[in-house]
């Protein structure tokens, strides 16, 4: 299954391919682009990315009203930063049935609208979520052990803390997706870091 950055939102269902999740698919996420070569170091160069529907980072990111201007501008903006950081665009998904994409993705967004129901943080540590579960948002950290612990600690962080003021009051558990195709000594190293930089 081909790797694709999405966003975390527990609203996004891969059918076919591996998510990775990055808030906002890394729309202006500070420090994107370093993550994405160490995520093409471990997990190949051919990463793919796909917008979502009713994205809140989006959203907030660009001080939208409307969600339909937020969907438009996030296709736009996704599709450009593909092109600066040689990723595949697959395209978007919507509040539909499975939907086929470019490059071999399948997808769509299962969560009610204007709601978020998850109450825990999923981070990936061996290649990418492996088990939908519409109760997690997703943060990949399969590529954490060889970067620098300050790209590791922020990157991560910006993320939890977003999903944790999209949650309000209810303190979202943090959980380890340890299984995937790089195997136990990647989880392993993954979660060490995580560890070191007081992630978990």
């Amino acid at each position: 299954m081909p790797y694709v950055i999405t966003c975390g939102d527990e609203g996004v269902q891969i059918n076919e391919g591996t998510r990775l999740g990055v808030v906002g698919a890394g729309l202006d996420v500070p420090r994107f682009d370093e993550v994405v070569s160490f995520m093409k170091s471990v997990l190949g160069e051919d990463l793919r990315i796909v917008s979502s529907e009713e994205n809140d980072w989006t959203k907030k990111l660009l001080d939208l009203p409307e969600w339909e201007q937020t969907t438009a501008s996030m296709q736009q903006r996704i599709e450009s930063m593909a092109d600066a950081q040689k990723l595949l665009y697959s395209g978007f998904l919507p509040f539909s049935d499975p939907k086929a994409l470019k490059h071999e993705i399948k997808g769509h967004m299962v969560r009610p609208h204007g709601v978020h129901i998850a109450n825990n943080i999923s981070l990936t540590l061996a290649g990418g979520e492996q088990t939908y579960h519409l109760g997690q948002f997703v943060i990949s950290a399969d590529w954490v052990a060889d970067a620098p612990n300050d790209l590791v600690k922020k990157f991560i962080q910006t993320q939890i803390d977003f999903y944790q003021s999209l949650s309000g009051d209810l303190k979202l558990g943090i959980v380890l997706e340890e299984e995937g195709e790089l195997g136990p000594e990647v989880a392993a190293a993954n979660k060490k870091k995580l560890q070191e930089v007081g992630l978990i």
